[in-house]
């Protein structure tokens, strides 16, 4: 049986923050995606969703990460990772991230609306 994890996203940058761990950049940011359909009404609505995206400098990665700043667009390719841990409150937490391998800036920015 083959198995496959992977995710293909675009969308725009909501916030970023860039780390050093060693002598390896690191940006975690998050990207919204937008899913434009129309509503019992008629209407249209759009549906946001937030991912969170964790990329390591190198290949496949912008020659710079400070490139990328809220609102740029992005198109992310990774694989999705669950992490468990407790939090202050003492109880358990379960987050997914995107740990990204390829991440490119799109020139022009994506308007749910123009679909």
């Amino acid at each position: 049986m083959e198995q496959m994890n992977k995710i293909e996203l675009k969308g725009n940058v909501g916030n970023i923050k860039i780390q050093v761990v060693g002598e390896t950049q690191v940006a975690r940011f998050s990207i919204a995606t937008n899913y434009l359909f129309k509503g019992k009404d008629g209407n249209a609505v759009i549906e946001t969703t937030w991912h969170s995206i964790v990329a390591w400098a190198g290949k496949g990665m912008p020659d710079d990460f400070n490139k990328i700043e809220k609102g740029t667009a992005v198109h992310v390719i990774g694989r999705l990772r669950q992490q468990r841990f407790t939090g202050q409150d003492g109880a358990e937490k379960t987050i997914y991230e995107v740990v990204a391998k390829n991440v490119s800036i799109v020139e022009d920015s994506f308007n749910p609306e123009d679909n």
